[in-house]
């Protein structure tokens, strides 16, 4: 079994590079996706989350802590998994090393520069939730999915306004985490400026994992060119 955290500022690839773990049955749980499909589903919690995502603020330690205890409760990561959107700062960290055995931290470093870049641009369908980015996977036709012609949208924390208070809280709060699990040399970063293949070959190279499994296409080419 296989636990791992992912860390790294809003728009660093969190959520991609999860995914692409799933080749390794990895589970992959997004404190940030639960908190959106409360929101989108109105429930109290999503109420709360609503407000506080509007502001540009951070989930309270207490709402955070519950959710993910809830969510890892489930018999769904078997062969493991990785967690994205927590913990964010080192209240959270402690609370998470006290209850669960992890094998790792991978973090991804991004510069804040290329953090305005990305996350200026990103745009989520507001009927199926599938992410774009209008830099470097824009939809065939503007402002509708390719997968459901649903509308695209900018999230209500994908802002100037708030992501300075990201920016700023992410720094301040969660680099003492970071901290706190490199004592414990749980900790391998990653430069996520690269393209997400590469990122991912990285990962999993400083994780001794195996290999990502070759598409259809690598594999026709490699067999072309033999």
């Amino acid at each position: 079994m296989r636990k791992y955290v992912i860390m790294g500022v809003q728009g660093s690839g969190k959520g991609t590079q999860s995914q692409m773990l799933a080749d390794l049955d990895i589970v992959h749980i997004s404190v940030g996706d639960i908190f959106r499909w409360n929101v989108q589903n109105h429930t109290k919690i999503g109420a709360q989350v609503r407000r506080v995502m509007a502001a540009g603020e951070l989930v309270g330690d207490d709402m955070v802590e519950s959710v993910v205890s809830d969510r890892l409760t489930g018999h769904d990561w078997n062969y493991g998994f990785i967690i994205d959107g927590f913990p964010r700062n080192r209240r959270q960290a402690e609370f998470f090393l006290e209850t669960y055995d992890i094998d790792g931290v991978i973090e991804l470093d991004l510069p804040d520069s290329e953090v305005r870049r990305r996350v200026l641009n990103r745009r989520l369908c507001a009927n199926c939730g599938v992410d774009y980015n209008l830099i470097a996977n824009s939809p065939k036709v503007p402002g509708r999915c390719d997968l459901c012609g649903g509308e695209l949208i900018t999230r209500e924390d994908d802002t100037e306004e708030a992501l300075e208070v990201r920016l700023r809280d992410y720094h301040e709060q969660t680099n003492p985490a970071l901290d706190l699990f490199r004592r414990k040399e749980y900790v391998v970063t990653v430069d996520a400026r690269p393209e997400p293949e590469v990122v991912q070959r990285t990962i999993r190279q400083r994780l001794g994992l195996p290999p990502m499994a070759k598409s259809a296409d690598q594999a026709h080419e490699e067999a072309a060119s033999a």
